[in-house]
């Protein structure tokens, strides 16, 4: 796969908040923001991904589709161990 050239234009404000935020993980600012972009499209894609899988086999068995189990009753005494 080969490499494209992506130019920007965007506020000086901006720039050292970028700047800032790649230097703090030690990378340049074209590094940082094409991580950052990689990893934007990885999260929509797994998510798409989530969203179909749900689609195909509906919402049971998936956290969303599951309900909490109802707590016993207040009156219920679960009997200890040994004793008789």
């Amino acid at each position: 796969m080969g490499s494209t050239v992506l130019s920007l234009r965007i506020d000086g404000e901006l720039l050292d908040r970028l700047r800032s935020h790649a230097a703090k993980r030690g990378m340049s600012v074209q590094d940082y923001v094409a991580r950052t972009l990689i990893r934007e499209d990885f999260d929509e894609r797994f998510k798409t991904a989530v969203d179909e899988t749900e689609k195909f086999y509906g919402a049971e068995g998936t956290e969303a589709g599951r309900e909490e189990a109802p707590a016993p009753p207040r009156d219920h005494v679960r009997p200890s161990a040994g004793i008789a």
